[in-house]
């Protein structure tokens, strides 16, 4: 079958799959079709494209079709993954006079087109490196699409440093053609078949996951064993081969990373999470003492200001990080909690991050969403 491009793709999905025409996708679209056409043509410079918006408007997709209609060497990852990727190839480039120029000569010589998913900095570290990577990145030829939930000006916004990161937004004004997706459809809430995957405990009632679990394990062996993943151990509820069951506390609480969730939707068809509490909790005002360090940037003599973190954000950023994966690799993701499904974070530091992952989990509730 011949590749579709942008155009045809979305077309096609509206004449055939029920897609609602949309001005702001459209728009989109001929903007990716411009694109496209003058990296197959061969063009030297080719500007990439910045596409943002609020949830649900078809970034994600739109990004898609382009890269599936592609016909040169090209990667599509969700941004978290090339950060990690970035992060373990600069340690492998230790000693390296120019590391960032010898990884972004590295991709230039492996893919035409970078495409990235969620687009979404809040990290320090990353947005030191990004401030240089986009720059030697676009010198090298490299054609970036990225789609994001914030226009280029407030990414890394109330960052710490912010100044180490506006290098990297010049970049992107200056080599990716902006793009908001902003139309009134949220087009993943359209009518469809539901599927629950989010249940409301009740007190002394056993608990709604156990009957998601049966199913998923079957006949296959289960054990209450902690889970080996690498150095560390994941406690467990119960797990079988092809479905893991953990409380929050177990998943989220603990010291785990995003590379311990891309391990657990290797390994298994069905993560089940229960024990989930309201994640909302009010901002704190916090100070850098005199004299510290904050990752690898010195901090000057003086106190400085921090974001105004909320008690419980370190682990609603892990439960953030997990639905992510979840919803990337398509693993569903089947949660009971305290509060519904609207309610679980309405106040704290991560409100804007976690509007995404709220749409993300009305998602998993479709029958068109994962088994």
């Amino acid at each position: 079958m011949s590749l579709l491009s942008p155009i045809a793709a979305y077309r096609h999905a509206i004449e055939h799959d029920g897609f609602q025409p949309d001005p702001a996708q459209q728009q989109a679209v001929e903007i990716l079709q411009h694109c496209q056409e003058a990296i197959h043509s061969g063009a030297s410079a080719v500007e990439g494209v910045y596409l943002w918006g609020p949830v649900g408007r078809g970034k994600t997709w739109l990004m898609d079709c382009f890269y599936q209609g592609l016909q040169v060497g090209a990667r599509r990852q969700h941004f978290h993954h090339f950060m990690r990727w970035v992060h373990m190839r600069m340690f492998e480039l230790t000693g390296t006079a120019d590391p960032l120029k010898a990884l972004a000569v590295e991709l230039a010589s492996k893919v035409r087109v970078l495409c990235f998913d969620e687009l979404f900095v809040n990290d320090i570290g990353d947005a030191i490196i990004l401030g240089r990577l986009f720059q030697v990145m676009f010198e090298q030829g490299v054609v970036v699409i990225a789609t994001s939930n914030q226009p280029p000006e407030q990414l890394y916004a109330d960052g710490f440093n912010r100044e180490r990161f506006l290098p990297a937004i010049t970049a992107i004004q200056h080599h990716m053609k902006v793009v908001s997706v902003a139309g009134e459809q949220d087009h993943r809430l359209h009518p469809c078949t539901l599927q629950t995957r989010y249940w409301i405990a009740e007190a002394g009632k056993p608990s709604a996951l156990k009957a998601t679990f049966d199913e998923f394990s079957g006949a296959h062996p289960v054990t209450e064993e902690p889970l080996a993943m690498g150095p560390r151990s994941i406690h467990v509820i119960k797990r079988s081969p092809d479905v893991i069951w953990c409380s929050f506390a177990q998943l989220c609480e603990q010291p785990l990373a995003a590379q311990d969730f891309i391990g657990l939707c290797d390994q298994f068809k069905a993560i089940l999470l229960s024990e989930v509490p309201p994640l909302s909790s009010a901002q704190r005002d916090a100070k850098i003492a005199r004299g510290t360090e904050d990752a690898p940037v010195k901090v000057e003599a003086g106190d400085r200001q921090l974001p105004r973190l909320s008690s419980k954000d370190d682990s609603v950023r892990r439960f953030i990080a997990l639905v992510d994966e979840c919803y990337d690799r398509k693993v569903p993701l089947y949660i009971e909690a305290a509060v519904p499904l609207e309610a679980l974070y309405t106040e704290g530091y991560l409100e804007f991050a976690f509007r995404r992952t709220l749409s993300r989990l009305q998602e998993m509730q479709l029958t068109r969403f994962g088994h």
